[in-house]
């Protein structure tokens, strides 16, 4: 199996972006006094090719995964937490799960490579690749054709589910050993600054964690390109959201992104088709060490900064209500003509001396 890029349009339209920029400054407040959020809107009306932004069917799609590299101890929690928490959102008791009933969003947990077989469900995808990676600092991660299938897995999910507006969020102890190497592959970020935390590691944990993952980054010094990183660093349920983030966008979906885990998926997306960022919202930045690097390298504003390192998709559904906000502004707001108030222009009109 071979995966190919999905076509993805730029969202650059100079007639439509002079159009959506005299609506929002012609509202009735003064030019950008409603700061990201008009650039917010601006965005979701170039991607949705209108002036008037509407939202159909949220979906909420939680990929899950182990990582071999666990088994070096780099996470506070050992790897049966993975499963353990798998079927805690299937039971409906997650954070995710709350935040996925309180917004209306349908949720979906996909077995991208879970170290366990998992019964049926009706919110269970099953596409395992494998039942975890494997050790990165031993092997590559996965093989060239467990990429190509995850990387069709998951545009493949994504071609099943309906709407206009899709959330991605993961699950999978060891998970930022993973983003961590690839933000340092990818990027000129050292892999010291790029390595954080995760679960709540101790001083002394973190310091084993970072020998281990220079361990594995050297022993891979040859995979440099987006998806030769991605095999030999990165984890199933990371190439499956890359692979799902790319059909997304394809698709003209709007992208709601989340911490660390789905900022290393964005990262890979983006290095292989730049445009893709057009159509993804950074929802939140996270505690985790290197998400503001990536954040900073993919120059994006993310909409919250709470503190947040849970993963799950949860920092992306909690911005949902500033990205719905930004929307109905755009399409609710009154401008100075209909409202009968006094535009800039008459503004500046009055203050010029003669």
């Amino acid at each position: 199996m071979t995966f190919t890029l999905p076509p993805i349009e730029a969202v650059t339209d100079v007639r439509l972006e002079a159009k959506l920029r005299h609506k929002i400054d012609n509202k009735t407040k003064p030019v950008g006094s409603l700061g990201q959020l008009e650039d917010l809107a601006l965005q979701l009306g170039l991607i949705q090719r209108s002036d008037v932004v509407t939202f159909q069917d949220p979906q909420m799609v939680v990929f899950a995964a182990d990582h071999g590299i666990a088994a070096d101890g780099v996470s506070a929690f050992p790897q049966a937490v993975t499963v353990q928490m798998v079927a805690n959102m299937l039971a409906g008791g997650a954070a995710i799960n709350v935040l996925s009933r309180q917004h209306g969003f349908a949720l979906q947990v996909v077995d991208a490579g879970v170290a366990a077989d998992l019964e049926d469900h009706p919110q269970l995808v099953k596409r395992k690749i494998g039942h975890g990676t494997k050790n990165i600092c031993k092997s590559p991660a996965m093989s060239e054709d467990e990429l190509q299938a995850a990387l069709q897995a998951g545009a493949d999910i994504v071609k099943s589910l309906p709407g206009n507006v899709i959330a991605f969020g993961e699950m999978g102890i060891a998970n930022t050993s993973s983003a961590a190497l690839l933000l340092n592959r990818l990027t000129d970020i050292a892999l010291k600054d790029a390595t954080g935390r995760g679960t709540g590691l101790t001083d002394p944990q973190l310091r084993h964690k970072r020998k281990v993952l220079m361990l594995a980054i050297l022993r891979h010094p040859d995979a440099v390109a987006p998806l030769q990183a991605l095999a030999a660093l990165g984890g199933f349920e990371i190439a499956m959201m890359t692979g799902a983030m790319l059909q997304a966008a394809s698709q003209r979906r709007v992208i709601l992104v989340d911490g660390f885990i789905a900022g290393a998926a964005a990262l890979v997306a983006h290095k292989l088709v730049p445009q893709v960022l057009h159509y993804m919202v950074f929802c939140h930045r996270s505690a985790e060490r290197g998400h503001r690097l990536l954040l900073d390298h993919l120059k994006a504003r993310p909409l919250l900064d709470l503190d947040m390192r849970l993963g799950e998709g949860t920092g992306a559904l909690l911005a949902w209500p500033l990205v719905q906000s930004a929307a109905r502004l755009m399409n609710e707001m009154a401008s100075f003509a209909s409202a009968g108030i006094s535009g800039k222009e008459n503004v500046e009109a009055a203050t010029t001396p003669p």
